[in-house]
């Protein structure tokens, strides 16, 4: 009976200790107190600090409706009064926003949530509603910076998005559906999250499964010790509504955006003048890379910084400003939020070997594609050249990288090919470094070989890699 009854106290224990550990760590880092009167676990003294410091948004607008896709909706509304498509309405929304800077009365929110607005009202969490202003949008990472004036504010303050780690505990503070600040909690689930890959935006997300839904969008995402690590941006859902995965903009992308919107009331990007990929397992074996990590340079453009800076095609790029590159999206995301005229160490491995060079950001032409920052391709892989008919490059093509190389004038829908991602129209000017001249040239480069290749190919003034297997 006694060694039962020891055994079953050093169960007890067992239990009562790891709580007594993880109450220590609460107390030490803010997040979680236990209350001594209720005898509770609670985050309430950190959301004392936290909540006043997050807003609601309400806009109003005006907006022309787009014609109803339901034809017998759009007669019902011309016949019995309803509104007639085109006509201009009053557009109405909700979300949240984060106060950075209260001496300023500076307002972080989504650029969505704005869009569109003739009137901003702000709501604070002690009920005062103040009209706001614009200070500058930027759709690419979906930042907006909107400015109140206002005594007695209170501001979150921004924490390195390096100390972020994947399972750090975080809280979503935010007005979903219009409840105005609701508080959620949950884990980063990863990082370095897109919302499928999109070229135009410098994508970089937060990943958390804090409960998300509408209207939480511009709201906070905090860590254990009340500090700002992202503004919540969007959900990942097959239903509309909060599954798990919701997806906020870390504040080194705020941060500097925050800082240019301020100056000029936009952002004014860089470019270096390189067409860059990831590197996969097929390039690397194809090109005989040393790693897996980095962004491949597929193509320099003429009299571009990077030309002058002596970067080269095949170039893999692994680190900018002394950050580590591990893919394409990290130098795109790093490049475009640099202002022009600014100076950058970018450190690159040729033929093994690691070099740095310091290069010169340059203005990126608006509506000119050739100035672009950076231009991704995924790399897609397949098992041969089935499918595609290749021939000389015509003579009365008139092409950015000159006549050599060979044409795809045809790709079979569904051939391997295809997969591979070769296109009609396509011009392949190297087969693994190897450049080519005419079709003579290819098959000589082909023959005899099992692969991986890696085709440097060029569609539409810009040359990426395609890689077959």
């Amino acid at each position: 009976m006694r060694k039962s009854l020891i055994l079953g106290t050093a169960a007890i224990a067992l239990v009562i200790a790891p709580l007594a550990v993880a109450q220590s760590s609460f107390r030490n880092n803010g997040a979680m107190t236990v209350d001594a009167q209720r005898g509770v676990l609670t985050m309430a003294p950190l959301l004392e600090r936290v909540t006043p410091a997050v807003v609601s948004i309400d806009i109003r607008g005006t907006s022309k409706t787009s014609q109803s896709s339901n034809p017998n909706e759009e007669l019902l509304e011309r016949f019995f009064g309803g509104r007639i498509p085109n006509e201009p309405r009053e557009k109405r929304g909700l979300g949240s926003g984060v106060i950075v800077d209260a001496s300023k009365g500076l307002i972080i929110t989504n650029a969505h949530v704005i869009d569109g607005a003739d009137e901003i009202t702000v709501t604070l969490e002690d009920k005062r509603q103040l009209e706001a202003e614009i200070v500058g949008t930027d759709e690419k990472t979906d930042i907006a910076l909107i400015k109140v004036s206002a005594r007695g504010l209170k501001e979150l303050k921004l924490a390195r998005a390096s100390d972020v780690k994947v399972g750090d505990y975080v809280i979503a503070v935010g007005n979903p559906f219009g409840l105005s600040h609701s508080v959620t909690s949950g884990i980063v689930s990863a990082l370095g999250r897109d919302r499928g890959g999109s070229r135009d935006g410098y994508q970089d997300f937060i990943q958390t499964d804090a409960s998300i839904n509408p209207g939480n969008s511009g709201g906070a995402l905090v860590n254990s010790k009340g500090e700002l690590i992202g503004i919540n941006s969007a959900i990942v859902s097959r239903s509309g509504g909060n599954q798990g995965i919701g997806l906020a903009v870390p504040t080194n992308i705020v941060k500097g955006v925050m800082r240019q919107l301020e100056s000029y009331g936009e952002v004014r990007r860089g470019r270096i003048g390189v067409l860059i990929g990831d590197i996969t397992p097929t390039l690397k074996e194809a090109l005989d890379l040393t790693t897996l990590d980095g962004a491949l340079v597929s193509d320099v453009v003429e009299d571009s910084p990077a030309e002058k800076a002596g970067l080269k095609r095949d170039d893999v790029i692994v680190a900018f400003n002394g950050s580590d590159v591990l893919d394409a999206s990290d130098i795109r995301n790093a490049v475009g939020l640099v202002e022009p005229g600014e100076r950058a160490d970018i450190t690159y491995l040729r033929d093994g070997k690691r070099r740095t060079t310091r290069i010169e950001i340059e203005a990126v032409e608006k509506d000119d594609d050739k100035n672009s920052n950076v231009e991704t391709e995924k790399e897609m892989a397949s098992e041969s050249f089935s499918g595609a008919e290749l021939t000389d490059i015509p003579s009365d093509l008139d092409l950015r990288g000159g006549n050599e190389g060979v044409y795809v004038s045809f790709v079979e829908r569904g051939s391997k090919a295809q997969r591979a991602g070769l296109r009609k129209g396509d011009v392949i000017r190297a087969v693994n470094r190897q450049d080519i001249v005419d079709l003579d040239d290819f098959e000589d480069a082909i023959d005899g070989e099992e692969g991986p290749f890696a085709l440097s190919v060029e569609r539409n003034g810009s040359t990426f890699y395609v890689a077959v297997k």
